[in-house]
């Protein structure tokens, strides 16, 4: 759960980390970005903030933003039905970000959330500089997490069924709670 006046604050903030990465939005779509706690009512700590650029059946555009030090919980996109899974290509745009995949431990730059050692399981680190990009396979599990600066993102993707993510945490619940 966010309080509404911390909903408020994080659009704001996002907005104007969009804008000093060079993306120009407008004051439409700085009131739809969204902030996602995971039910941890901990934002500035475990969420992310989106912006959804468009969204069809088949495709989605969205601008993801992690304030400093941020951490987007570990999740993976599941199958469902006969659709194998969201799959989806992260394209960095601005600060640092640091992405956790499956493969060999490699983590240098990223922490992982004390006490939630067993709940972030990737451990092999793809620092994402601007320009660079991550395509994640139906199914992957993943984390990322931003460095001091924070970090502005594409995601690019098919089908999003978000409601449907699955995560390593148990006490995460997918829909953000706002009072």
């Amino acid at each position: 759960m966010i309080l509404k006046s911390e909903l408020d604050r994080a659009k704001i903030e996002a907005a104007a980390l969009i804008e000093q990465a060079g993306i120009y939005i407008t004051n439409h779509e700085k009131e739809k970005i969204t902030a996602a706690d995971f039910g941890l009512s901990n934002l500035w700590k475990e969420g992310i903030e989106i912006l959804t650029l468009f969204e069809t059946e088949r495709i989605a555009a969205k601008i993801l933003v992690l304030f400093p030090f941020q951490t987007e919980p570990e999740h993976w996109h599941p199958s469902v039905d006969n659709d194998p899974g969201k799959e989806e290509i992260i394209r960095a745009v601005w600060g640092d970000l640091y992405f956790y995949i499956p493969g060999a431990d490699t983590r240098k730059k990223g922490f992982l959330i004390e006490g939630k050692e067993n709940v972030y399981t990737m451990r092999h680190e793809e620092d994402l500089a601007p320009g660079d990009q991550l395509i994640l396979p139906p199914g992957t599990k993943h984390w990322f997490q931003a460095g001091a600066r924070g970090a502005v993102m594409y995601s690019f993707s098919t089908t999003v069924r978000d409601v449907m993510d699955q995560f390593s945490d148990p006490d995460i619940v997918r829909t953000t709670v706002i009072k």
